[in-house]
């Protein structure tokens, strides 16, 4: 683990504190843009609450200390703002872009109408085949070239300007209080009748609701700048809801005559930042507190709709509004709810807790101010846990946000090594996966200096390839390498035991073997431990068929007979792990090609569970190699049910000596 986490909360928040202030001469911008009225649509599809949205943000954006000059507004119905059309957006992002410097910290806010399209120009084709579009004001129904919205803004145009500015070593965090929903806007649905001057809007219409315009005389908007791709160890997202679901505006807070109609997630976003939060993830939890009371309410006015679920995406544990060097924490913090003296968390054995782990528990006050305490696990399940608020906590207020944090990586999942010198310096992994070294006779591995500064890696467990397994390294780096791949497969290994040869209902995974464009052979991957080895020539590819009914979280990780770890899916920190919803009449379905599994000893891991509404996202600890906190956090409302997980490992037939997994 880095030394890091083995830290106390406060002096982790004082450090990312300190980095904060290192970035105080960077500049900060924001770009904020509402579309209430859209110029070329009937009325009945506009929106009332963006430009209020705009504004909402602008003096919360004013409070963390941004200039107005340096906060650009374009709106419909804002004195002063230029019309949010397709090509000024593109033009804000342009200048924004050319003002940004190496270090700085930029806000790309987005409040409106969304839908989605089939878009055969992207390259990179989601699983349920539908791109999401964000609906300028000048926006038309006709469907152009390739399938292209004109006045539409692709999402694989807003992640080209992202990665532009990534590029430049600018922090983006971008606010989508929008939605792309295809199946919740039925012209068919009939909506209760609404109280006067309480209406509740949708966000989010299906292309055929479109009036088709004339094209402008220069339609050529060009896209986003070409940037070399970087990690998005600079990048924190949140989205109003998840693809398929619409998010609402209404008069907020609730129960106030003088409320305006807001975006959800905008108004929860200015009352969480009241709360001083220090990191993205705290700001995302006290937006999520703030969500039951007004869904309750519209779960009882509208109950035919599924309600949104707000989403984060990106490193939630760098420090707030700042372009810093590193994590606050490298640790998972679970939201808590309480009952009485005891608190829940929706975290269990699969995310790796055991029963009588030290946690650290913390309060966050409703003026921001933070109260902590350590305490002990109590009843620890498959995937939730319980135990009692701690004594120096019972007098805090109900009011309060809650959180649980691991004191450290569980002793009993660490990877045991028996070492005649010390280990290299460095070791890096993300939680709950780690490494003990010491002369225990039930050591996993056993590392033996070699000549000319060498490793002979011996592999004992059986998990991981031993009894006789064994590798030589050429240097500390290969072996330090070599040590954070195994931390992770021993605790990788322990998942499919956990999930007990479990299904998902409506999950398919499969393993496929072609010969050029021929499908040889499809084996379902739950029922195959061994993989025989493939004849020359011969391909492996892996198909995730999702017809459940609902979104997926899904893990895929590889090892290939080197030893490296490769990141299926998510292929990166750029990518969610969610998995998207599919239906028996619309499946969502991807296949990802496998060539390194031909190889002998090469392993594979898959690990799902249904995203239940409301239900916090899991990365089962196998995300990229490189550890980037969590890359997905779904809104967590309520408490979970058991969830089924899908856990299996794959191992390609040959010699596992001569691999050295």
């Amino acid at each position: 683990m880095h030394a890091a986490s083995r830290r106390p909360l406060h002096v982790l928040l004082l450090v990312g504190l300190l980095l904060a202030s290192a970035w105080a001469g960077a500049a900060q911008r924001a770009l904020l843009v509402g579309v209430s009225e859209l110029a070329n649509q009937p009325a009945s599809l506009w929106l009332q609450a963006p430009r209020n949205d705009v504004l909402l943000m602008r003096d919360a954006l004013a409070r963390q200390g941004f200039a107005p000059a340096d906060i650009t507004v374009l709106a419909d119905g804002v004195p002063g703002a230029a019309l949010p059309d397709a090509q000024a957006i593109r033009d804000g992002l342009q200048r924004l872009l050319a003002q940004s410097r190496s270090g700085d910290f930029v806000v790309l806010y987005f409040s409106g109408h969304g839908t989605r399209v089939r878009d055969t120009a992207k390259r990179y084709q989601e699983p349920d085949g539908l791109a999401e579009n964000f609906l300028a004001r000048d926006v038309r129904g006709a469907i152009g070239g390739a399938g292209l919205l004109g006045g539409g803004m692709r999402d694989v145009d807003f992640d080209g300007w992202v990665q532009a500015f990534l590029a430049k070593n600018v922090f983006v965090w971008s606010v989508f209080d929008t939605c792309s929903a295809a199946s919740m806007t039925r012209g068919l649905r009939t909506e209760p009748a609404q109280p006067a001057g309480d209406e509740v809007r949708w966000r989010g219409v299906r292309v055929d609701q479109l009036a088709a315009a004339a094209a402008p005389a220069d339609d050529a908007v060009p896209a986003a700048p070409a940037a070399e791709a970087v990690a998005r160890a600079r990048y924190v997202a949140f989205f109003a809801s998840e693809s398929h679901q619409v998010t609402p505006e209404l008069r907020l807070p609730r129960g106030d005559r003088q409320a305006r109609p807001q975006g959800l997630l905008t108004w929860a976003v200015a009352q969480s930042l009241q709360r001083r939060p220090q990191t993205w993830r705290a700001l995302f939890d006290g937006v999520l507190s703030l969500y039951p009371p007004v869904i309750d309410e519209l779960a009882q006015r509208f109950p035919a709709r599924e309600l949104p679920s707000p989403v984060a995406e990106g490193n939630l544990d760098l420090p707030l509004f700042a372009n810093p060097a590193g994590a606050v924490t490298t640790r998972p913090l679970w939201p808590a709810r309480r009952g009485g003296a005891m608190l829940a968390l929706a975290a269990g054995q699969i995310d790796g807790l055991v029963a009588r782990q030290r946690v650290r528990v913390t309060a966050v006050l409703d003026d921001g101010a933070q109260r902590e305490a350590e305490t002990e696990l109590g009843e620890v399940g498959l995937d939730q846990s319980s135990l009692r608020v701690p004594d120096a906590l019972q007098d805090v207020a109900g009011s309060a946000l809650w959180r649980v944090q691991p004191v450290a990586g569980p002793a009993a999942l660490a990877l045991q090594v028996r070492a005649e010198r010390p280990l290299p310096a460095g070791l890096s992994l993300a939680y709950p996966a780690s490494i003990a070294t010491g002369p225990d006779a039930t050591a996993d591995v056993r590392a033996v200096p070699a000549g000319g500064g060498g490793w002979r890696l011996e592999l004992l467990a059986p998990e991981l390839g031993g009894p006789a397994a064994a590798v030589t390294l050429p240097d500390a780096q290969a072996l330090r390498q070599r040590l954070e791949t195994l931390a992770r497969l021993k605790w990788l290994a322990r998942l499919p035991a956990l999930a007990q040869g479990g299904r998902v209902d409506g999950l398919e995974v499969q393993i496929e073997r072609w010969q050029g464009a021929q499908l040889l052979r499809t084996d379902d991957a739950l029922g195959l431990a061994a993989l025989p080895a493939p004849a020359g020539g011969q391909r492996m590819a892996l198909n995730v068929h999702n017809t459940s009914g609902q979104s997926i979280d899904l893990a895929v990780i590889g090892i290939d007979a080197q030893g490296a770890m490769r990141a299926v899916y998510p292929p990166d920190g750029a990518e969610s792990n969610r998995f998207e919803r599919g239906t028996r009449e619309q499946p969502a379905a991807k296949r990802f090609d496998l060539p390194w599994l031909a190889q002998p000893g090469a392993q594979l891991l898959v690990v799902a569970a249904p995203a239940a509404p409301y239900s916090g996202p899991r990365l089962f600890g196998a995300g990229p190699p490189e550890p980037v906190a969590d890359l997905r956090v779904r809104g967590q409302l309520q408490p979970e049910r058991r969830r089924a997980v899908y856990a299996v490992r794959i191992q390609t037939e040959g010699t596992a000596a001569a691999s050295a997994r």
